[in-house]
């Protein structure tokens, strides 16, 4: 449990900068988009590769982002004074976030952004035709969680709640426990227990949901159709859609977090150095991250 209150603690919560003085240093982090990935290096800059059609990698002149998300065709950053920035598609809103203050985490689904209030409130902008939106009357949160059209949110106490399109069952999350971590895939939920179990409900042809037998997991990230677990030991599983290798971690070694995107999986290795698998068919060179090091 230690070591799952520490990934939220580091990676989803502006508390993972330290410094001042204009010193400051961040968390290194890294998102998987649709076809796009994302990386905080530790002075708070963003570097990206991947699509840029509709300009989600257009990152380079961001500063001071303490956390990132990224969606289908959008990147969102959450500043270190709790402010959000936003880049790529628009169509619906999802990067109308130039108002939001007091936001201590974000998640981006397929077409809207959602925010984390540090009083424990959530907002969120963009497509809401199945009410992926509708959190207004969120309270008591701690963690967020959007994928393509439900958003997902943890309560403190350890309980869930999920908005959204449902059609496979993926916001039937009422009854969950003990929860110290969500994610939210393309049509599925995953839940990572205190007890470093998981649980998963939604749409499970590609067995994205058999993840009943993991053990020893310290954070999960869920994709379009894969689920990925990050184990205590620096190692990783994941379960699901392979078709473009994209659960092809078995040899990953020493990460840190882990991130899945539409096809592919992203891990940051502890010496901040990043491995990616998948892509396939789907290659936008959202894989090429062999020359990042967030750390320097």
């Amino acid at each position: 449990m230690g070591r799952v209150i520490t990934f939220l603690i580091a990676v989803l919560s502006i508390a993972s900068i330290v410094g001042c003085g204009g010193n400051e240093s961040y968390a290194p982090m890294v998102a998987a988009g649709g076809f796009h990935t994302v990386g905080i290096n530790g002075n708070g800059t963003v570097v990206a590769v991947g699509d840029n059609t509709n300009g989600q990698c257009d990152v380079d002149r961001w500063t001071a982002i303490a956390q990132i998300a990224a969606g289908l065709f959008h990147t969102v950053g959450l500043k270190s004074d709790g402010t959000v920035v936003a880049v790529g598609d628009n169509y619906y809103g999802q990067c109308d976030v130039d108002g939001w203050t007091g936001i201590n985490q974000t998640a981006a689904g397929h077409s809207h952004t959602v925010g984390l209030k540090s009083n424990g409130s959530v907002i969120a902008m963009g497509y809401n035709r199945w009410g992926q939106c509708d959190v207004n009357d969120w309270t008591d949160i701690i963690q967020v969680a959007a994928r393509e059209g439900h958003t997902v949110g943890l309560k403190s106490d350890g309980t869930v709640v999920a908005v959204g399109y449902n059609n496979h069952g993926q916001c039937n999350v009422t009854d969950w426990t003990d929860i110290a971590q969500v994610a939210a895939g393309g049509y599925h939920t995953v839940g990572l227990k205190s007890n470093i179990t998981v649980i998963a409900v939604g749409w499970n042809y590609d067995g994205q949901c058999n993840v009943g037998n993991w053990t020893d997991i310290i954070q999960v990230a869920a994709g379009s159709r894969h689920t990925v677990g990050l184990r205590s030991d620096g190692t990783v599983v994941a379960a699901g859609w392979n078709d473009d290798g994209q659960c092809d971690v078995g040899n990953w070694t020493d990460v840190i977090q882990v991130a899945a995107g539409g096809v592919h999986t992203v891990g940051l290795k502890s010496d901040g150095t990043v491995v990616a698998a998948g892509c396939g068919v789907w290659d936008y060179d959202q894989c090429n991250v062999d020359s990042w090091n967030l750390i320097n």
